[in-house]
């Protein structure tokens, strides 16, 4: 396990942690070791690459900022009580096509609620995790040279009322749920522990 660094970075603003994955896959090179990031942010709206009207929303919504990122995907929210992570990964080195690791994420999350007698599903068309039509879990990646970056954003004990004001993931009528609407008793440390075992073993092993 020693090319894989676990990092939990707390509370953190968006874009500075968007900036400082950025600054870590230009300095990388074969000798880097790969990394996974665990963060909350604070709220912030934040738009990906797959976006096409960057008119349809002003600066802010609630007064919550609204941020371009290059990863894929359309418009989604984070917030506190929402697990982020954050995959800091050298494809080209484990070997691992970008197909196998989009299914190495989503089976880790499925096998996670799994564990918490939660059943789930993954669906491509606007991929995500979801329970019941609804949505607890989103995926947003970008992929350069062989490195990937950004990761899963997993809804844990946050505020949802956000997402009701825009289409989240560009799609009209989702509806979002979290492990605190399933589960009331289970310790956010618990759930990630969970989930990080299962993407490093799916990953390394």
């Amino acid at each position: 396990m020693n090319n894989i660094i676990v990092k939990n970075l707390g509370r953190r603003n968006w874009y500075r942690v968007y900036c400082d994955m950025n600054k870590f896959n230009k300095k990388r090179n074969i000798n880097t070791c790969d990394e996974i990031w665990l963060v909350e942010h604070y709220p912030v709206f934040t738009m990906g690459k797959n976006h096409k009207n960057s008119n349809e929303y002003k600066k802010k919504i609630m007064n919550i900022p609204i941020m371009y990122s290059n990863r894929g995907g359309n418009i989604t929210y984070h917030g506190l009580g929402q697990q982020i992570i954050y995959f800091l990964i050298d494809l080209n080195r484990i070997k691992i096509k970008i197909k196998k690791f989009i299914y190495i994420i989503v089976n880790s999350v499925i096998n996670t609620l799994l564990y918490f007698n939660i059943k789930s599903y993954y669906l491509k068309k606007n991929p995500g995790i979801y329970i019941n039509k609804k949505k607890i879990c989103s995926l947003g990646l970008n992929f350069y040279n062989g490195y990937v970056s950004h990761g899963l954003a997993l809804n844990i004990d946050m505020d949802l009322s956000p997402f009701k004001y825009i289409n989240p993931c560009g799609y009209k009528n989702i509806k979002m749920t979290q492990f605190k609407e399933l589960k009331n008793n289970i310790k956010t440390n618990k759930i990630i522990k969970i989930l990080i075992n299962f993407l490093i073993y799916m990953i390394y092993f």
